[in-house]
């Protein structure tokens, strides 16, 4: 029998697949590509947005038109929100957010009921799901999940809904995670979750003492760290991180807007004065760090001065990278009933101008490896010769190395984002 999976969302939706992937090859199948003949199709679906929603529903049904005899299961954020929606033709199976450690099992069970199952459940009272991913892209850099949920209900986010209460992996399943993953032959992992900062919360436990664990992992040489918001970010919390010396010094401090009043509208639990205090502190104790974000233009009331307080926040903040999103409506969400909606091709037009923004600052940052020896884990093969990987810093370096290695290589010159270095032997 032969698997094949497709993901939409963000990374963690994408370790929930490999992990629901993993379980279907221990039982016997074979994996395969999606554009690939497979016997059973499992997408994981994503509700963040309305694009969101509908790339799902649209994959369902073509998945289904291309191999009518296929079973399909329907996962994920989406699934999870509205299941009547995506139990369409050819789905046997739908699991929403939970049970998806029972996947194999309940697939079994509709395939013998010869009957479509509904198996997603309410998120109230949920437990942390430990969920484990032994293969990764490029067998160099791992993701591991040890956060669900969130309590925030910013007023645009349908997520605290859809994900529920804030659940945490706890301290020794960290640990044990961590050596599993060292143990297999990775050497970064990405820490990971719907809401970092909330991690531990039920747990007596706090984000940085589980960050402690995986870099104190023998074998562990680099770890990275999930979004996070600007209130996680203590003197405290830096100065601990600044003690390990496995930490990427690339750190995702979710924005949304650099105005004062939309983020009040949008429910956001810092001012723009407190974002840049969390900023001024990580650059306190990592000088050179990769400081990225991302942007809603367009939220509902946002007057061109308000849009325009964003793109200068950005320029001051300089931010190394910045993703982008015209705000998208959630039914079931404040700002959904808010008034001022944001005509579409106004969302469109300050959508660019941040993202041009955006690529100016990514191309001035990269730029500024040049003349430097920068560490690189290199993790695929180039189409150009050698191959390309990360600096701690997350800058793309492309040098005549091989994947897998980890070398100190010169930025010689750049091309666009991508660095091009030269080893010294």
């Amino acid at each position: 029998m032969k698997i094949a999976t497709h993901t939409l969302g963000c990374k963690v939706n994408q370790y929930d697949t490999e992990a629901m992937l993993e379980l279907f090859e221990k039982a016997g199948y074979e994996s395969v590509s999606i554009n690939e003949g497979a016997d059973v199709y499992l997408i994981n679906t994503c509700t963040v947005t309305g694009t969101g929603d509908q790339k799902s529903v649209k994959l369902i049904r073509r998945i289904h038109r291309e191999h009518p005899s296929a079973h399909i299961i329907a996962a994920g954020c989406l699934t999870q929100r509205d299941a009547k929606r995506v139990m369409l033709e050819g789905v046997v199976l739908a699991i929403g957010v939970q049970n998806r450690a029972r996947v194999v099992e309940l697939y079994h069970e509709a395939v013998k009921a010869n009957e479509p199952i509904d198996a997603t459940a309410s998120v109230k009272g949920a437990k942390f799901e430990c969920l484990s991913v032994m293969r990764h892209e490029g067998k160099t850099r791992a993701t591991m999940k040890i956060q669900e949920g969130c309590d925030r209900f910013c007023t645009y986010c349908i997520i605290p809904y859809v994900r529920g209460p804030v659940r945490s992996m706890p301290l020794e399943d960290v640990k044990a995670e961590a050596e599993r993953l060292a143990g297999a032959g990775y050497r970064e992992i990405v820490v990971t979750g719907i809401h970092m900062g909330s991690y531990g919360r039920e747990i007596d436990a706090s984000l940085i003492d589980a960050i402690e664990i995986v870099c104190k992992t023998e074998g562990v040489e680099r770890v990275r760290i999930g979004s996070l918001e600007p209130i996680t970010v203590t003197d405290e919390f830096a100065y601990r991180l600044s003690r390990l010396n496995e930490i990427c010094p690339q750190f995702h401090l979710s924005l949304q807007s650099g105005s004062a009043e939309v983020l009040k509208r949008m429910r956001r639990r810092y001012t723009p004065d407190e974002y840049l205090e969390s900023a001024r502190i990580l650059r306190k104790y990592f000088p050179n760090c990769a400081l990225t974000t991302d942007a809603i233009a367009g939220f509902p009331g946002e007057t061109e001065e308000e849009a325009e307080e964003t793109r200068e926040f950005v320029k001051t903040a300089d931010f190394a990278r910045i993703h982008v999103f015209p705000y998208s409506r959630r039914s079931g969400t404040v700002a959904d009933k808010m008034p001022g909606q944001v005509p579409e091709e106004i969302k469109k037009e300050r959508t660019q101008k941040l993202i041009e923004i955006g690529n100016k600052l990514e191309l001035e940052y990269v730029k500024k490896t040049v003349g430097t020896y920068e560490t690189v884990l290199f993790e695929t093969a180039s189409p150009e010769g050698g191959a390309e990987g990360y600096t701690k810093s997350y800058v793309r370096v492309r040098a005549n190395c091989e994947p897998g290695q980890m070398k100190t290589v010169f930025i010689e010159k750049t091309e666009g984002t991508l660095a091009i270095g030269r080893t010294d032997n």
